[in-house]
């Protein structure tokens, strides 16, 4: 009796001894008492090269003078995540590449490039900046960021807020492949014109930026660029009351010129930054001879050592929504794309 008394209450203490085991192993507490070191492993995995190991990208948290080597502030992995995505590797391994990335404070509306203002001298020697006007256009543009692709380097893009309600989808590909996305007035007028009122400028100025923003579907970088670069005082002034920062250049390509050729812009690029060391450079994404330059002019840059900046800002640029009305309302006179490929609007039926 007492035999059977003792198997039974050995099988009841190992009945409570599996059940603890099963219960502390295999249900859902066992998978929460481990979770902190699984989601920190798989945020690990998960986390761009940049956040595993030194930058390869400076970033300077704003432009107050000439450039230093600040640290890249520290994320946590759950923001680096987050706010930090892998950037897609380089195919080309002798690529141009962006060396460092600068973050303007465009508070008052400070002036960049030398041509007209000299007073943010922040590039280093043998460093320079893209800059391109005009855009976006048909087949121009899509060269342009394919040259830039292909040496995996950015630039700064201005666009006419025409231009950007023909082709949105153009200018949408601009900002989708990491390039700074500013304006350039909504019909490339001279806001310097004794004819251009005062009212007539600052028409121009918002129209042109509420017309990107309606394209692109996002805020704009406060970023802008004078037409012929005609700096209006009051333009001027009116801009920096928007904390929007306005841009010359140092080097102009003159791309524009009906007697250019694609050799003639590199030599003529090449040879201001022979002369200079440095600066930003003016070109035309609307220009076909810079797209056929681009590609020549990038490796003659790699080759000749320069380093290039990418210029983005701390802050948005909101519109004005009296002016997003005027060109929602324009729209109806302005031939907008829709973006379809032809062969879903046009196709043959008969031959």
């Amino acid at each position: 009796m007492r035999n059977a008394l003792g198997l039974l209450l050995a099988c009841v203490v190992s009945a409570a001894v599996i059940a603890g085991v099963w219960f502390w192993t295999a249900s859902p507490h066992a998978e929460l008492s481990s979770a902190p070191a699984t989601v920190k492993a798989a945020q690990a995995d998960r986390l761009p090269a940049s956040a595993k190991s030194a930058d390869d990208v400076e970033t300077t948290a704003a432009i107050s003078g000439k450039p230093g080597s600040p640290a890249t502030p520290a994320a946590s992995p759950a923001m680096a995540v987050v706010a930090q995505p892998a950037a897609a590797p380089c195919a080309n391994p002798d690529a141009l590449g962006v060396s460092r990335i600068v973050e303007v404070d465009t508070t008052g509306g400070p002036g960049f490039g030398f041509e007209h203002f000299k007073q943010l001298d922040f590039l280093a020697d043998k460093e320079v900046v893209l800059t391109f006007d005009d855009g976006p256009w048909p087949g121009n543009t899509p060269a342009v960021l394919k040259a830039l692709a292909d040496q995996c380097t950015k630039a700064v893009f201005f666009s006419i807020g025409k231009h950007a309600s023909y082709h949105p989808e153009i200018l949408r590909q601009v900002l989708a492949a990491g390039h700074t996305v500013g304006t350039h007035t909504w019909s490339h007028a001279n806001l310097n014109s004794k004819k251009m009122t005062d009212q007539q400028a600052k028409d121009e100025i918002e129209k042109g930026i509420s017309a990107v923003k309606i394209a692109l579907g996002t805020a704009p970088a406060p970023f802008f660029r004078f037409p012929e670069l005609q700096h209006g005082p009051a333009s001027v002034a009116y801009l920096g009351t928007r904390n929007v920062a306005i841009f010359s250049c140092d080097i102009d390509s003159f791309d524009y010129k009906r007697n250019n050729t694609p050799a003639k812009e590199i030599e003529t690029v090449m040879g201001g930054l022979a002369k200079l060391g440095k600066g930003i450079i003016l070109m035309h994404d609307f220009q076909k001879h810079t797209a056929e330059a681009l590609p020549e002019l990038l490796r003659r840059l790699k080759a000749g050592g320069y380093k290039i900046v990418l210029m983005k800002p701390k802050g948005t640029l909101e519109t004005l929504a009296e002016y997003d009305d005027m060109v929602q309302k324009e729209g109806s006179k302005v031939a907008v794309s829709s973006g379809r490929p032809v062969a879903s609007v046009v196709q043959t039926v008969s031959q």
